[in-house]
């Protein structure tokens, strides 16, 4: 599966839009990755427990946009945009979007 955050390839090939595909995760943070943050706030740095949290929710996400496209009949994603919210104290959501594309051959 091609994927980009350009709105089209420039790869020679054309493109048929098939429709916005989309995947989300909510995670929540785990109570002693929370303790354990409180005092990087004090000292400062990276939250390793964080970052890593995040890094896991995104690559979820994408992958659950993936198949949704690949269940549509899509061999590329164009336009994928990626946003985390805060749904509720501790709760957090990672949602990908992308427009599921279908390869067509070049006509010449």
């Amino acid at each position: 599966m091609l994927l980009t955050t350009q709105d089209q390839f420039f790869d020679g090939n054309t493109y048929k839009t098939i429709g916005i595909v989309s995947g989300n995760t909510v995670r929540t943070r785990h109570v002693g990755a929370h303790f354990r943050a409180s005092f990087k706030v004090i000292t400062g740095g990276e939250i390793e427990s964080y970052t890593g949290l995040l890094s896991e929710a995104r690559q979820q996400a994408t992958e659950r946009m993936i198949a949704e496209a690949n269940s549509i009949g899509a061999d590329a994603i164009v336009a994928i945009r990626f946003s985390i919210s805060n749904i509720a104290e501790g709760l957090s959501e990672v949602l990908v979007t992308g427009t599921a594309v279908q390869s067509t051959k070049k006509t010449h």
